[in-house]
C-alpha cells in the first residue's frame, strides 16, 4: 500500500497518516491501513465524497443481515417497535463515531472509534463506550427502558422471537450484572432499575 496509500488518502476529507493514527490508538499502520480500505468501501458506497453518512453506516451494518421485506411480511407493532429501537440504537452508535458532531464520520474518527473495539484498547475506553451506548437519552445513567429498547433491538437483529414476559425477565435480571459494574465504580450507573 506504501506511497500509492498515503497519495491517494490524501485527497480524502478529514484524512489522517495511518502513522499519527496508530500512534493515537491501539492500531498498528499496516491495520489502520486496512481499516482504510473498508473505510473507503462504506464511504462510497452512497455518496462518494470520502465521508460515511448516516445512510452509509446503515447499511454498512445491515448489507447482508435481516434481508425481510417488511412490506411483505406482515407488519406487526412489535415488529415496528423493534425496528424503530434498532434505527435509535444505530444513529446512538453513528453519534458516537461522529466526534466532531458534523454528521458524517472522517476517517479519522472511524479510526479512532473502532479502536475501542481493539483487543489491546484499555477496559476503562470500553466500558465507557459501551455506557454511552446503552444510555440512549444521554440522562448520565442506563435506565430501566434504555435497557429494554436494547434488548428488543439485540433480539430483531438475531431473529429471536421471545414473549413480552421473557423480555422483561432478561431487563430485570440485567440489574443483577450491573451491580457487580456498580460495586467496582462505587457509584451509581442506573437509574430507574433498582427500586429506591
Amino acid at each position: 500500500m506504501g506511497c500509492l496509500y498515503s497519495k491517494n488518502a490524501r485527497n480524502v476529507p478529514g484524512y489522517e497518516e495511518p502513522t499519527v493514527l496508530a500512534a493515537e490508538t491501539p492500531f498498528t499502520v499496516d491495520e489502520v491501513q486496512a481499516l482504510y480500505e473498508l473505510f473507503k468501501k462504506i464511504s462510497s458506497s452512497i455518496i462518494d465524497d470520502g465521508l460515511i453518512h448516516k445512510e452509509e453506516f446503515q447499511l454498512a451494518l445491515f448489507r447482508n443481515r435481516n434481508r425481510r421485506n417488511l412490506f411483505a411480511d406482515r407488519i406487526n407493532l412489535q415488529l415496528v417497535v423493534s425496528l424503530l429501537n434498532l434505527w435509535h440504537i444505530i444513529m446512538q452508535v453513528f453519534d458516537l463515531f461522529d466526534l466532531k458532531r458534523n454528521g458524517v464520520i472522517e476517517f479519522g474518527e472511524f479510526v479512532r472509534s473502532l479502536g475501542v473495539f481493539h483487543p489491546n484498547a484499555p477496559m476503562a475506553d470500553k466500558i465507557a463506550f459501551a455506557f454511552r451506548l446503552y444510555d440512549l437519552r444521554h440522562t448520565g445513567y442506563i435506565e430501566r427502558e434504555e435497557l429494554k429498547e436494547m434488548v428488543l433491538a439485540l433480539l430483531h437483529e438475531s431473529d429471536l422471537v421471545l414473549s413480552d414476559d421473557v423480555v422483561e425477565m432478561i431487563v430485570d435480571k440485567i440489574p443483577k450484572v450491573m451491580e457487580g459494574l456498580i460495586k467496582k465504580s462505587g457509584r451509581s450507573l442506573c437509574r430507574g432499575i433498582h427500586p429506591l
